[in-house]
């Protein structure tokens, strides 16, 4: 049997979670013998958005995909960008005709793998089309192509619509491993039809804030009800993520499991 091995960084924010993600890619790939690296960077710009820059830095470092979200195009420069990068993901349920692409298949040593990016529609803006509806069937038209191993990063604020959402491409896709909340999920899972699903990857940010952003901040908005900004926090920077095992030729999930790693500033993996 041969497996690929791939890794999932969930949300980056901003400079400090960047750097850290940068700068730990090559130490995670060779101790954790990592085959493709998906990274969503949708926060990584400042906390919102991505810049060409940045895409390429991410790239630069090992990143094989970058995913986004609900905060895709909050950097200006980005939309000249995403028509010239077919490694840079935008949700697959926009409307037909929006630049970038929902979906990538990209040749590796051990085969080939897809990776399918979709946003969901509760309590999220802007509403999209109908995800599920183009996810199957874009995994369809990709298992018709003879890709074994897909990868579905589900970007949705609700757990019942990303439970569902992994539910429903139980056996269609190799993994379904949701982004948005920043907070890490504890319900790793190997679905009866062979799908890994876990519920939210988590982010890559500072782990002493609130979802990345500064507690005085977040706190005082909450305390009084009056908008103020939320500057990215600082300190010391933990990756959240998944790492997944899949079978090159069926495309079934072997084994899915959490990363959560904890980097101070100039520091290596543990």
């Amino acid at each position: 049997m041969s497996a690929i091995r791939i890794l999932f960084l969930g949300d980056i924010v901003g400079e400090p979670g960047r750097k850290a993600v940068i700068s730990q890619l090559p130490l995670l790939k060779q101790q954790e013998e990592i085959d493709f690296i998906i990274v969503n960077g949708e926060n990584s710009a400042g906390g919102k958005g991505i810049t060409p820059k940045i895409a390429i830095d991410l790239l630069r470092a090992g990143a094989a995909v970058i995913t986004t979200g609900d905060h895709a195009w909050d950097q200006r420069e980005i939309m000249d960008y995403f028509p010239t990068e077919p490694r840079l993901l935008r949700p697959i349920n926009y409307p037909e005709g929006t630049p970038g692409w929902g979906s990538v298949v990209l040749e590796t040593e051990k085969g080939r793998v897809g990776v399918i990016q979709a946003q969901g529609r509760s309590f999220i803006q802007p509403p999209l089309e109908n995800p599920y509806l183009l996810v199957e069937k874009e995994a369809e038209r990709l298992r018709a192509d003879g890709v074994g191993p897909i990868f579905v990063d589900f970007h949705a604020e609700t757990t019942s619509e990303k439970i569902a959402m992994g539910r429903f491409m139980d056996g269609k896709v190799s993994a379904v491993v949701g982004t948005h909340t920043h907070v890490q999920t504890a319900d790793e899972a190997v679905f009866p039809g062979g799908t890994g699903y876990l519920t939210d990857a988590g982010m890559c940010g500072p782990e002493e804030s609130v979802l990345g952003r500064n507690i005085e901040s977040v706190v005082w908005r909450f305390k009084t009800g009056l908008p103020t900004r939320f500057p990215v926090a600082n300190g010391p920077v933990r990756l959240c993520g998944a790492i997944v095992d899949v079978d090159v030729q069926t495309g079934g999930c072997l084994g899915i499991r959490r990363l959560s790693h904890r980097v101070s500033e100039g520091s290596e993996m543990p």
